[in-house]
């Protein structure tokens, strides 16, 4: 009589491969705590940035993403607002703007506008993060209503946002 011995169960071949999101801005590994951003004055503490987090004259500085994008002109995200009605409201709806940057940037310091410019029939806004053109984009058409357009490349790591009304 044979006596059968008991078999591991073959290997998994078939593992979850994640893609990866290329963000050059990326922090790579943990700052020294706490460390001041020389070009904005966040803080690095506990493990993210902020606005509140107490530093003395002694800290390391180094440039948070947020400005390094800035400086560099390198855009996390984008809004085009475009049409007749955004170009006759266009107070009305950069205040809107400003006000959700400002919001956002509160509690998150990455997170903000590089530049507006005005192209034509459009208005350009570039931000430093993906999050926040589409909470502009949300916001203007909330108020204002038109078509949005929301596209987000998570290889590339970045948001493009087209908001449309014509009158």
């Amino acid at each position: 009589m044979k006596t059968s011995t008991p078999t591991q169960p073959p290997e998994r071949r078939d593992r979850l491969l994640r893609e990866q999101v290329h963000d050059t801005y990326k922090q790579r590994g943990q700052l020294k705590e706490p460390t001041r951003c020389p070009g904005c004055g966040a803080v690095y503490h506990k493990g993210r940035w902020s606005w509140t987090a107490e530093v003395d004259d002694n800290a390391d500085e180094t440039l948070c993403s947020a400005c390094q994008r800035t400086a560099d002109k390198y855009p996390a995200g984008e809004v085009v607002l475009e049409g007749g009605f955004a170009m006759q409201h266009k107070d009305e709806i950069l205040n809107l703007v400003r006000k959700i940057e400002a919001t956002e940037n509160k509690d998150h310091p990455m997170n903000r506008i590089i530049e507006i410019r005005e192209l034509g029939e459009q208005l350009l806004l570039t931000t430093t993060d993906t999050h926040l053109p589409r909470r502009i984009g949300k916001a203007v058409q909330a108020a204002w209503k038109g078509s949005l357009d929301i596209h987000f490349d998570p290889g590339g790591y970045f948001t493009r946002i087209a908001w449309r009304r014509d009158e």
